[in-house]
């Protein structure tokens, strides 16, 4: 009889140790911030891809475009995602034919063009709008709360771990400059709240 009561006891004192154990994990695990509650679809296979998984991270969000003078920033966006992912650092690729018609073909197109060119490993998007009336929802939020609309392509905006836009950078600064590293850098130091 003893032994069926400690027995009762034991799965019991188990059982709140593991409800325990994952409400504790539910509650420490960061929120979504409104900034990344958006789902896009992958530019390589078009699967819905939720930007939450990314919470937690510092993010560089970049309109790209594969017929730009500044395509070869691809090279600078790859080297800074390899040497900083490992920390917590990803580069989010948004592709858009809203410059000068520089990215007029298919996801495909775009998804084997970035992997046959630049071997491009970092999250990259299906082709979407990311200025004018009509922005994709993250840029839509990012141009409001930057007060900066991306002016052509290869626009880079920079997100805490927190997920808040901290700095944007035109075209015309490479993904590799001081600039950009250094921020990054600093914003890896800290700890997301």
């Amino acid at each position: 009889m003893i032994r069926k009561i400690l027995a009762k006891l034991a799965y019991f004192a188990c059982s709140f140790l593991i409800l325990g154990v994952a409400m504790e994990g539910a509650i420490a695990a960061p929120a979504c911030s409104p900034l990344l509650s958006h789902t896009f679809l992958r530019l390589q296979d078009e699967a819905p891809q939720n930007l939450c998984q990314y919470q937690g991270k510092v993010i560089l969000v970049v309109n790209t475009a594969s017929f730009c003078g500044f395509t070869s920033q691809y090279e600078g966006l790859e080297k800074i995602y390899a040497k900083y992912k490992d920390r917590g650092f990803v580069v989010l690729g948004f592709p858009s034919n809203d410059f000068g018609q520089q990215e007029p073909g298919s996801n495909k197109e775009i998804a084997d063009f970035c992997k046959n060119t630049y071997d491009v490993k970092f999250p990259m998007f299906a082709k979407s709008v990311v200025s004018g009336n009509n922005p994709n929802p993250l840029f839509k939020m990012l141009i409001a709360k930057t007060g900066t609309t991306p002016k052509w392509n290869f626009y880079k905006y920079l997100i805490n771990r927190n997920g808040e836009v901290v700095n944007s950078f035109n075209s015309m600064t490479k993904p590799t400059s001081p600039n950009v590293t250094n921020e990054i850098e600093k914003l890896l130091e800290e700890k997301p709240q």
